[in-house]
């Protein structure tokens, strides 16, 4: 028979395996960020290398030459950048709002029995694949702001001093507004979604306490839920921004495809995304396919600045409110 081990043997020998399994266990998730890292740099490394004919035989004016000839091989990225910028601008100051309004009804506003179907119904709205979005905008859409929306917004605001630019046009029903409304559409459950569950983190002892002191639904939600969890509000609102910036399909049915610089709101335009999926099988030369590529490359920049500066205003959020 084999002695039993002493107590002190036993946790001597119970130490050894936790240090072991310790060091396994961060030798693994140390693994996955660095497998994320290398992942993120071989991306942005592969296109860069990818786009590198475009970069040298353009150079820097690649950025800011709206011309996209692919018979005389001459490409500049700003008209999709633009459009990109553009459409994910208007999406953002629709979804913004709204999604802030169904986050605060589902949350302080909606009966019980009403709070499960409609959060349910957001996060169906929320996995919708977004080729649905764009033959939804271009067939139904489409013909509703060409028909109604466009006509109004040019004859009430096109004649407009500072503004009236943006809004005149053909009712074509196609542009850059019709796209961006498309895109608030489809990154508001996304939005929604996280506002609602942070607003719910807010200890109801804090929200009991206005209400008993006489503030209304709206001073409760601007005053102690707002600041309570704003600093998950805006991480949420610059990740709904990375998904309008990033958006492919949607976008591509119903922006117009066209490579134009106008401050039009209501005409046709482009994107990246979309420049890249509408050529990429037709890139029948060495430049033009990467500048394509490259075109790729400035996306990845674009998110990630945009991401970054999330970050750093989600730091000083923090700084100021470990100071206060």
């Amino acid at each position: 028979m084999t002695p039993a081990l002493a107590p002190t043997d036993a946790a001597a020998q119970r130490s050894v395996i936790d240090g072991r399994a310790d060091r396994g266990f961060r030798w693994l998730v140390t693994a996955a960020g660095v497998f994320v890292l290398l992942s993120l740099l071989g991306a942005a490394f592969s296109m860069f290398w990818g786009g590198r004919e475009a970069f040298a035989t353009f150079g820097l004016k690649f950025l800011y030459t709206d011309v996209w000839d692919p018979v005389n091989h001459q490409f500049g990225a700003l008209v999709p950048i633009y459009g990109t910028l553009v459409t994910a601008l208007i999406a953002m100051l629709i979804a913004v709002p709204v999604s802030f309004g169904i986050a605060l009804f589902l949350t302080e506003v909606a009966p019980p029995w009403l709070r499960t179907p409609v959060g349910s119904a957001i996060e169906l709205l929320a996995g919708i694949p977004s080729i649905i979005y764009g033959m939804w905008g271009l067939f139904v859409f489409v013909p509703v702001m060409g028909t109604h929306i466009i006509p109004f917004l040019s004859a009430h605001l096109g004649n407009l001093p500072l503004v009236g630019t943006l809004f005149s046009g053909p009712p074509l029903g196609i542009g850059m507004l019709t796209a961006g409304i498309v895109l608030a559409i489809m990154v508001i459950p996304f939005i929604a979604s996280v506002m609602r569950e942070v607003f719910l983190t807010v200890p109801t002892r804090l929200k009991e306490s206005a209400y008993a002191l006489g503030s209304s639904t709206w001073e409760v939600a601007w005053d102690i839920v707002l600041p309570y969890t704003r600093s998950a509000v805006i991480g949420g609102v610059f990740l709904g921004l990375g998904r309008a910036l990033g958006e492919t399909m949607a976008v591509t049915f119903v922006l117009g495809n066209a490579h134009q610089l106008t401050a039009s709101l209501l005409m046709p335009g482009n994107s990246i995304a979309a420049t890249i999926a509408n050529e990429f099988t037709e890139a029948d030369s060495e430049i033009y396919l990467s500048s394509l590529v490259a075109l790729g490359f400035l996306l990845f920049i674009v998110t990630f600045i945009v991401l970054a500066i999330a970050k750093l205003m989600l730091m000083r959020l923090a700084r100021r409110e470990g100071q206060a």
